[in-house]
């Protein structure tokens, strides 16, 4: 780094702290998705009023909510790390950024320090926000970029990767269920989650019908031979085909058709919550939260890994485990687990195959070895 780079004077550390606000008094803080207005030379109408309120609302909606969070917690943590250091986080610094993923990697204080992953996750957060704010952030910029590799050299590790749920699981799982409303509404859960290979945040999104909810990620539509969902992914919309099973027990459609009944439900989201006496449905939608205590705990009850401590247990198992059980378990060729799991290139599908044969085609044996 530098050593002549422009410092502000630092602040006594026995300055007592302040409450600090980042988008607080300077507007080139704020994203431009909410500070989109008219034009100077334009005159201001109830029309063109609300047409700027209808832009700021798509501007919202160009990146997924969920991301949006993950990004603004990004944004904050560096904004509160510039502010310690009488540092000024606009414009944007290749050099202030280096220092600040080196600080993220071997902190100065008794923060644990970040993995790998959530650096780079960092990096985008940060990229973006300088976006949104009319800025270019330069990611490989020397001052960014060979800090970042050497950081990735040191510290980098193969991914965590959560445990699948194989098909002798989910069956042991759902039978530890109830038969109750909630048991219904929870088994139909992990039958569409595995079979479809969803996210926990397309489960709790999908609606009925078409339409039916502005928060809407998606519906399903219950044909003869089986279900189709239609959802609006981290890269558009897709469909999903869950055929009926071999088994009343583990059929998925039918799983779902039940609860649908039950619940007596035909209009707004899928999977909601219950009243406390569990006799009816209510009309709030599940969180996503709800599918990975779901999963957890149903893992629990079913004596899954039992060898272990139930705190190692717990920690095996997530919401990806169904997506990951669906591309472990499925003995069909790679293509359709990709097209179901709505990934762009098989590579990413291989990432979720743990039980996969890696040697089925031998190269070794073909290049006549």
């Amino acid at each position: 780094m530098p050593s002549d780079m422009p410092q502000k004077p630092q602040k006594s550390s026995s300055e007592p702290a302040t409450a600090f606000s980042p988008n607080e008094g300077d507007d080139r803080l704020r994203p431009s998705g909410e500070a989109l207005s008219l034009p100077t030379f334009v005159a201001g109408s109830g029309t063109l009023d609300r047409l700027v309120e209808t832009a700021r609302d798509y501007a919202k909606q160009a990146t997924s909510e969920n991301t949006l969070k993950a990004y603004a917690k990004d944004w904050a943590h560096f904004m509160r790390w510039c502010h310690r250091r009488g540092a000024d986080a606009l414009p944007p610094s290749p050099e202030l950024i280096g220092l600040y993923i080196a600080n993220c990697a071997a902190p100065d204080t008794k923060a644990p320090a970040l993995s790998v992953s959530t650096i780079e996750r960092r990096l985008s957060g940060l990229a973006w926000h300088y976006q949104q704010r009319g800025f270019t952030l330069d990611r490989k910029d020397r001052h960014i970029a060979t800090v970042l590799a050497g950081i990735r050299r040191k510290h980098a590790r193969p991914p965590v990767q959560k445990e699948a749920v194989l098909a002798e699981d989910i069956r042991a799982m759902i039978a530890s269920l109830p038969f109750d409303l909630r048991g219904l509404r929870d088994r139909a859960i992990l039958l569409i989650g595995y079979a479809g290979g969803l996210r926990r945040s397309e489960i709790v999104s999908l609606d009925h019908g078409k339409d039916d909810t502005p928060d809407s990620g998606g519906w399903v539509q219950i044909e003869d031979d089986g279900a189709v969902l239609f959802l609006r992914g981290k890269t558009g919309w897709r469909e999903v085909e869950i055929g009926r099973g071999s088994s009343d027990q583990t059929c998925p459609v039918q799983a779902l058709e039940r609860w649908l009944h039950f619940a007596r439900i035909d209009f707004g989201p899928l999977f909601r919550r219950t009243t406390r006496d569990n006799r009816r449905a209510l009309d709030a939608r599940l969180s996503d939260k709800h599918v990975a205590r779901l999963i957890k705990q149903t893992v629990l009850d079913a004596g899954i890994r039992s060898e272990l401590p139930e705190k190692d247990r717990l920690a095996l198992f997530s919401g990806h485990s169904l997506r990951a059980g669906l591309a472990s378990s499925a003995d069909v060729d790679e293509r359709y687990i990709q097209k179901q799991l709505g990934h762009a290139s098989a590579e990413m599908t291989r990432r979720y195959q743990r039980r996969r044969d890696r040697f089925r085609v031998n190269l070794t044996k073909a290049a006549g070895l």
